[in-house]
């Protein structure tokens, strides 16, 4: 059974139900024996964080019609990282979609508004969740009001997530455990478990995880984790005491896990050396 990474330790607290609310009113109607007050407008500033959508739209009486939407957020073991959960289905056939810079999104318009945002680093589509990844120095406090105002305004209107003609828009499942034909036992077996036992507990984090092939002279098998596992302190404790454990528990000729880092990665790790060999060295710039 996979074990969690500590996800005790890392929460830092509960689902939260967030709100926010636009309120349209329909004009009182005047009538030839008297007139309606008008209604006093909702303060504000009385709502509490906890806030919901309402939309008032006109029905086939004349009355108004309330349609609501909440969108839930969930810490992940990623501090610079924040699951929101709009309550409705965000892809199909349970496919993950990562945006990592503002060019690799112009395929989807919610994508692209969202990179808008001052401090966004990237966002990850899931089944029902939408992930947000910011920069270490961003503040969540200033970010969320315009993240939830994006959501809420796509996902009310019912547009396409991603532009017509594109890959994306197709909405095939995930491609990277297609069982092939050409493929061994052993490799059905690995790419088996990773989309049935490994995958539904990443994504309750807010991430994923992609396979990206089987050594066999050395038995170690190459992934990349995506969403809020990108950078992620705990990925490690999840890659080897979870998904390495597991592995080599139920297929033996699985070795070991590795991941495989994206470019992005690499050069954010080569960055972190450099500094770290300036501080050993004190100060002085050390070319690696």
């Amino acid at each position: 059974m996979l074990a969690a990474p500590s996800r005790a330790a890392c929460r830092a607290c509960t689902p939260t139900r967030v709100a926010m609310s636009l309120v349209s009113h329909r004009a009182p109607v005047a009538s030839t024996s008297q007139v309606q007050p008008a209604r006093r407008p909702i303060a504000t500033s009385t709502l509490s964080p906890l806030r919901s959508i309402r939309r008032y739209r006109p029905s086939k009486l004349g009355r108004p019609q309330r349609r609501s939407l909440f969108v839930q957020t969930e810490n992940t073991p990623n501090e610079d990282s924040i699951k929101f959960v709009p309550g409705v289905p965000v892809t199909t056939n349970g496919s993950t979609h990562e945006f990592t810079t503002p060019t690799s999104a112009l395929v989807s318009p919610l994508a692209v508004s969202l990179f808008s945002i001052n401090g966004v680093k990237s966002v990850f589509y899931g089944p029902d969740f939408v992930t947000i990844n910011k920069e270490p120095e961003a503040s969540w406090a200033l970010m969320k009001p315009e993240i939830f105002s994006f959501l809420m305004e796509h996902f009310t209107a019912g547009t396409d997530l991603f532009r017509s003609g594109s890959a994306e828009s197709q909405g095939l499942g995930p491609e990277d455990t297609r069982i092939l034909p050409d493929d061994s036992e052993t490799v059905a077996m690995i790419k088996e478990l990773l989309d049935t036992r490994v995958r539904p507990a990443i994504q309750e984090d807010g991430g994923d995880i992609e396979y990206r092939g089987f050594i066999e002279d050395t038995g170690i098998v190459n992934v990349s984790l995506k969403g809020s596992c990108r950078g992620c302190d705990s990925s490690t404790v999840t890659l080897k005491s979870g998904i390495e454990r597991m592995l080599t528990h139920y297929i033996p000729e699985v070795k070991a896990v590795e991941q495989v880092l994206g470019e992005e990665e690499k050069v954010s790790l080569s960055e972190f050396e450099k500094f770290e060999e300036r501080l050993r060295s004190g100060g002085k710039t050390v070319s690696i």
